[in-house]
């Protein structure tokens, strides 16, 4: 069973999306696709697959945190509209 073209137009207008009629007959039949798609996968037999997180076997992915120079001040603020001898100065957003 797939989806009707009233629950696609129902689930685009819910998203605000709008389509045009030859546009929502296509998305009908392709998001009927991917339905019946997930249809199959559900009769997989997954009972000895261990659930994870990621496809591959990831471990910490960051740099080490260690410390090293950084941008001297007047380069940091030497592009800034305005400043003043320490930082950017921006309009006040909770008032003074």
């Amino acid at each position: 069973m797939g989806l009707s073209r009233d629950e696609v137009a129902k689930v685009s207008l819910l998203a605000r999306l709008r389509f045009n009629e030859e546009e929502l007959d296509t998305l009908t039949t392709q998001l009927g696709q991917v339905v019946e798609y997930i249809r199959q996968l559900e009769e997989l037999d997954t009972e000895s697959v261990q659930p994870m997180a990621h496809v591959e076997d990831a471990q910490n992915v960051f740099a080490d945190d260690v410390p090293r120079p950084s941008l001297d001040r007047e380069d940091a603020l030497a592009n800034a509209p305005k400043r003043d001898d320490e930082c950017y100065r921006v309009p006040a957003v909770l008032g003074e």
